[in-house]
């Protein structure tokens, strides 16, 4: 047997039709919302995680690539998972080039907000850290395609956890006059993790762009500050 099959068969005895039809629901799976068609058997994310962990030494880069195009959500899950483990124990730079290159090479796989961010950041994020690739990073963002939008802000997050704020507060300004709420709480949860760290550089951002961010990006954006200055930058919000 195969080591793709074996995780699939695995992931299959973790299904649950009724947990699957709560996450049809949950992700939006219903005509013309953003996760339309997606397929869910009803596997958990830690059952996964622990299918991915088991496998993931054994099973060939091409094999993943195949688990990645599935139709079904999980199997595309455990593969990116699978891809997060193979990076971070890469041997060398050469082979987590290959594994970036995979993942941008398929990004219209990584089509759910979930599968963004258990991965993104953990991957490309670090990537584009270690070699300056800010270029990538920005056309990822340029792309006009939703899911690699959200993957360019929350690759970001490796930047943030090495204080590099710099190339979140760009895109979230280029994200200003977006239409979708999943890219409004994506850069509102990165502003949020800038805050945490210094909040002197939140606080500028927000003094300067509070009264054109959209509602619920500067609502996740302020909620670790203190009440009076949540009230302050929720007061001039313009747009919705």
């Amino acid at each position: 047997m195969s080591i793709l099959k074996a995780v699939k068969i695995e992931l299959k005895k973790e299904a649950s039709a009724e947990d699957a039809a709560v996450l049809r629901r949950f992700f939006k799976t219903g005509k013309g919302q953003y996760g339309q068609g997606d397929i869910f058997i009803g596997a958990r994310v830690p059952a996964s995680r622990k299918i991915a962990k088991k496998y993931f030494k054994e099973i060939t880069l091409q094999e993943t690539v195949k688990l990645l195009s599935s139709k079904v959500h999980e199997h595309r899950l455990c593969a990116l998972i699978i891809l997060r483990f193979k990076f971070e124990c890469a041997k060398n730079k050469t082979e987590r080039k290959q594994i970036a290159k995979l993942y941008l090479d398929n990004t219209r796989y990584v089509n759910n907000w979930d599968l963004v961010d258990l991965s993104a950041q953990y991957i490309l994020g670090q990537y584009f850290y270690d070699n300056g690739d800010y270029r990538k990073l920005r056309a990822l963002a340029n792309s006009n395609f939703l899911w690699e939008e959200r993957i360019a802000i929350i690759s970001t997050f490796y930047f943030i956890r090495r204080n590099d704020f710099k190339p979140t507060l760009e895109l979230c300004r280029k994200f200003l006059s977006h239409k979708h709420d999943l890219i409004h709480k994506a850069c509102g949860w990165m502003l949020r993790e800038i805050g945490k760290r210094d909040v002197k550089t939140l606080i500028s951002f927000l003094d300067n762009y509070a009264a054109k961010t959209p509602r619920v990006m500067l609502r996740y954006s302020v909620e670790k500050l203190p009440k009076s200055l949540k009230r302050k930058y929720m007061s001039v919000v313009k747009t919705a």
